[in-house]
This record gives C-alpha cells, sequence and structure tokens, in this order.
C-alpha cells in the first residue's frame, strides 16, 4: 500500500511540474507579445502524449507516434523561426515534454523506432536554443545545448537501464514458465506411463484369467477402468495447465503426497501380485510438500519398473520410514527380470535419472540395485527440515 501511494505521490508531482511549465510557456511567450497559437498547439500536443493515462489511451496512440509528432512540430517551430527570422522564446515546458518523450521512446518503443523516435526528440530539444538565438556562436545558446545533451543523455541511459530490466524480467518469467511446462511435461509422463503400463499388464493377466478363471475377472477389469480413468483425468489436468497462458493454477498439476502413496500401493496390487505397504506410525504428515512430492515420484517411478522389467514378482514391499529427520523411501520385490511385455513397452528412458535429479536436488541420496538373493530395490532418502 506504501508503495503505490509513493507511485501515485510521484505521479501526481510530475503531473504538477510539468503542467506548470507549460502554464510559464504561455506566460513567457504572451509577455512577449508573440503569437501564442503555434506554442499553444505544440504544448498541446505534447501534454496529450505525455498525460494521457494509459488505460485510457486509444490503440492508435502508439509510442511512435506519440514521441515522434510533438518532436517533429518543435522541429517544424524551429525551422520556421529561423526561415523568418523572428526569435521565439521557447521555456522549460516544451522542453520537460522533449525530455518525457524521448524516455518514452527509448523505454517503450519498438527497437528499430526507438532509435528514430529517440534520435529525433533529442534533436529537437538541442535545437531549442537555436529557435531564439539563430546563431551557435551565442555563449548562453551553446551552454544550453551543451546543457540540453547532458539531460537528453542520462534520461536515455536510465530509459535504456529500464528498459534492459524490463527484457530481464520477461527473459526470467518466460524461462520459467518454460521449464515448469517440462516439469509438468514429465509429470503427465510419469503418470500416464505408470496407468498404461499397469493397464498392459492387468490385460494380459485377464487374456490368461479368461480361459481358467472367468468368475475372478472382475477386480481385475475394475482394475484397468481405474487406471484409465485416471489416465485420462492425469492427461486432462496436465493439458489444460499446458494450454494456460498465464499463472499456472496449483490444483490442477498432477501432484502425490505421502497419503497418495497408498492408494498408489493398493491400485497396484494384482490376483498374481501382493503390495505390502509398511509406513511408520511416527511418521509426521506435515512434511514439505516438495519432500512428499518427490517421496511419490520414487514410489510411482519403482512400481512402473516393476511392472516393465520385473513381471514375476510376487510381493512387492513399499517401505516408508521416519527417523531423525529423515524419511527413507523403499520400494522391494523378489522378481527375478522375467517379463512377457512387449519390448516397445519396456520404456528405455530416463526415469532413475529423473528420480536421481529430483532427489539430489532436496539433498537426498538414491539408491537402485538387486536385493542380496533376488529381487530389486530402489531407496531414496531425504533429510528433512519440518515447518
Amino acid at each position: 500500500m506504501t508503495s503505490i501511494s509513493g507511485r501515485g505521490c510521484a505521479r501526481g508531482f510530475g503531473v504538477g511540474f510539468v503542467l506548470a511549465a507549460s502554464v510559464a510557456d504561455i506566460a513567457n511567450v504572451g509577455n512577449a507579445d508573440q503569437s501564442l497559437w503555434p506554442t499553444g498547439v505544440l504544448l498541446l500536443a505534447g501534454l496529450t502524449a505525455v498525460l494521457w493515462p494509459a488505460e485510457r489511451r486509444p490503440v492508435w496512440l502508439t509510442p511512435q507516434l506519440r514521441t515522434a509528432v510533438t518532436a517533429l512540430l518543435s522541429v517544424l517551430f524551429t525551422a520556421g523561426a529561423l526561415l523568418t527570422g523572428r526569435e521565439i522564446l521557447f521555456g522549460p515546458g516544451e522542453a520537460t515534454i522533449l525530455l518525457c518523450l524521448l524516455f518514452v521512446a527509448v523505454r517503450h518503443c519498438t527497437p528499430r523506432w526507438a532509435v528514430a523516435c529517440g534520435v529525433l526528440d533529442g534533436v529537437a530539444l538541442l535545437l531549442l536554443p537555436v529557435r531564439s538565438s539563430h546563431s551557435l556562436q551565442d555563449g548562453g545558446a551553446l551552454g544550453l545545448m551543451v546543457g540540453g545533451l547532458v539531460l537528453a543523455g542520462l534520461v536515455a541511459g536510465l530509459a535504456a537501464y529500464l528498459r534492459s530490466l524490463d527484457y530481464r524480467r520477461t527473459v526470467a518469467v518466460t524461462e520459467t514458465r518454460r521449464e515448469e511446462r517440462v516439469a509438468i511435461a514429465a509429470d503427465l509422463h510419469d503418470f500416464v506411463a505408470h496407468h498404461v503400463t499397469g493397464i498392459l499388464v492387468q490385460t494380459q493377466v485377464a487374456r490368461m484369467m479368461a480361459s481358467t478363471r472367468p468368475d475372478d475377472l472382475d477386480p481385475v477389469l475394475a482394475g484397468i477402468e481405474r487406471a484409465a480413468t485416471e489416465a485420462l483425468a492425469s492427461m486432462r489436468r496436465t493439458v489444460g495447465v499446458l494450454r494456460d497462458t498465464g499463472d499456472e493454477p496449483a490444483d490442477r498439476r498432477p501432484v502425490g503426497d505421502l497419503a497418495a502413496i497408498t492408494g498408489l500401493a493398493e491400485g497396484f496390487a494384482s490376483p498374481v501380485q501382493k503390495v505390502t505397504l509398511h509406513r511408520d506410525p511416527t511418521l509426521p504428515d506435515d512434511l514439505p510438500h516438495e519432500v512428499q512430492a518427490a517421496a511419490f515420484r520414487v514410489v510411482q517411478e519403482s512400481l512402473t519398473n516393476v511392472r516393465r522389467h520385473a513381471a514375476d514378482a510376487a510381493e512387492i514391499i513399499v517401505g516408508m520410514c521416519w527417523s531423525r529427520g529423515r524419511l527413507e523411501v523403499s520400494v522391494s520385490d523378489d522378481g527375478r527380470g522375467g517379463t512377457q511385455l512387449p519390448a516397445a513397452a519396456h520404456g528405455g528412458g530416463f526415469g532413475l535419472v529423473g528420480l536421481t535429479e529430483r532427489v539430489t536436488a532436496l539433498g537426498g541420496e538414491l539408491h537402485a540395485g538387486p536385493r542380496v538373493h533376488a529381487g530389486w530395490e530402489v531407496r531414496a532418502v531425504f533429510p528433512v527440515t519440518r515447518p
């Protein structure tokens, strides 16, 4: 609130100064018994270009038009004074307006127009002393031109600096959104790969049971239906996020936490595979969200790999342990690497590599390798700072 009030006060002071300086210009011209209408038209065009509120500004009033028209009128006014031989006074109002328009040109015009309009505004500003002296030999006029050159350089430099900050901010926001969308796409791959692999495995089980145990098919078919529904829901949420041009709503991104691991394990179980979940009763529920999401991804990717590479596993054990501020998540199986999945369904992606990056980014460690007797184990340890 203080920042908004400060900007409002600064804007009000600037508007008041420009208006007061313009009134001083009119007064000076009137006291010199010179025609008021050229100065009035010039100041009116300049004040319109500078003070027209941005939220009410018409589309056709572009930064190029705003900065070029007033500068052209000023240059023509100066050229008319030189051609007619008349000395015409200039004041602080016109100089202030030209400086403001120089700032607008450098900061807001497109790159090509920024140079052209900036040079035009600067030339119009530097020619103001010539309008009244008609000679560059006049020491006073030369001093005013040097002062104008310094002011123009300072204003243009400040505008260029702010323009570079705007550019850096835009690049940073674009890069952040791109990285977030890449991460969302990776999450989508994890979710869909998990569910589709489950559909494939359970379909194979259903085909085998169709001839031997047809009465037990209903749970298998229900699991296929549930996995397909969850995959479609994940894709729908994620595609909605990727289409959004604004900030990504968090509730539409596929997420997982420690509580969701229970449902993940229960949904993975099948008539030929038993899944046992061991959760430490002392494990708190208020761990940081990023740690819970990473733990969920470890379990999800590990279960997906069991289906891909160890479909012969009869028992899978999922463990969640809590000790001395460290969360340990593990998934182990007793498979021997036998699988009947088609070669195209084996993956060959970067699942473990992605998990390693996710875990180590949180200061944790990931270990994956064969067990002593048979099977495979994935274990991730996270150091946790509780809120």
